[in-house]
């Protein structure tokens, strides 16, 4: 499968993004996504999970309550809803795909996903 992520950009301290991640070339709704980012001299970092389904979710707790993953399986896409947006945000976001399970040791780390998207910039300013 292959993974698109756009919606990252710059934007002032609280406010929201979107970011959409597409997939193409595999049965979308047989992945578990993963979001993930990565500050510049930082260690990739879990962010959010969803199930196949969309029926389960899962956060770090430095974004719990600011953001949210979703996901349209007929549109092939899943989504991470940022808001109250902190400078501490800033970083370089990812998607990410398994057909691995939903619940596994690995689920939260970054080599629980075979597959990933090239990365969209999100610049929070102060």
């Amino acid at each position: 499968v292959q993974l698109q992520a756009s919606g990252g950009g710059l934007v002032q301290a609280g406010g929201s993004l979107r970011l959409s991640c597409t997939a193409s070339g595999g049965t979308f709704s047989s992945y578990v996504m993963g979001w993930f980012r990565q500050a510049p001299g930082k260690e990739r970092e879990f962010l959010a999970r969803i199930s196949w389904s969309g029926g389960r979710t899962s956060y770090a707790d430095s974004v719990k309550g600011r953001f949210t993953v979703s996901r349209d399986n007929a549109q092939n896409t899943v989504y991470l809803q940022m808001s109250s947006l902190k400078p501490e945000d800033t970083a370089l976001y990812y998607c990410a795909a398994d057909l691995r399970a939903y619940s596994r040791d690995t689920s939260n780390l970054p080599n629980g996903y075979s597959y990933w998207g090239q990365g969209t910039q999100v610049t929070v300013s102060s």
